[in-house]
């Protein structure tokens, strides 16, 4: 795994992982990777300072590290709980709602970025989730 600091067009900075740097050339070729601030897919790599000296001691892996996490993982928590997951049919079922043919809820699930960009073009609201729903590892 290698983590690359990122910078957007509109100068938002994020990190991102990607198993390797071919990974991340093809996922940014394929136009699969986005801000995660304001979803601009103009990205490159920004200035990065290599990690030295000795690591600490890990936690698990399976538990939130910092506030900032614990945060994140619980507004997942709650999304998940209160919305429908329709999974990679998300773009028609929002436009089925919005349309008045599909009752009225909180959805979420996977679209391309070609399906979101439509979807907010037609004035339906839609937001990018800061987590993936694909399983890793």
């Amino acid at each position: 795994m290698i983590r690359y600091a990122l910078r957007c067009d509109r100068a938002h900075r994020f990190d991102s992982w990607f198993g390797s740097s071919a990974d991340f050339d093809r996922l940014l070729d394929a136009g699969l990777i986005a801000c995660s601030v304001c979803g601009s897919e103009q990205v490159s790599k920004d200035l990065m300072a290599p990690a030295v000296g000795a690591a600490p001691a890990q936690a698990a892996l399976t538990a939130p590290a910092s506030p900032a996490e614990q945060a994140l993982a619980e507004l997942r928590r709650r999304i998940e709980a209160t919305s429908d997951n329709v999974g990679r049919d998300f773009a028609v079922e929002a436009r089925r709602i919005h349309e008045g043919t599909s009752p009225e809820r909180s959805i979420i699930g996977e679209a391309t970025p070609s399906e979101a960009r439509s979807l907010a073009e037609d004035g339906i609201p839609v937001a990018r989730l800061p987590w993936s729903s694909a399983k890793a590892n």
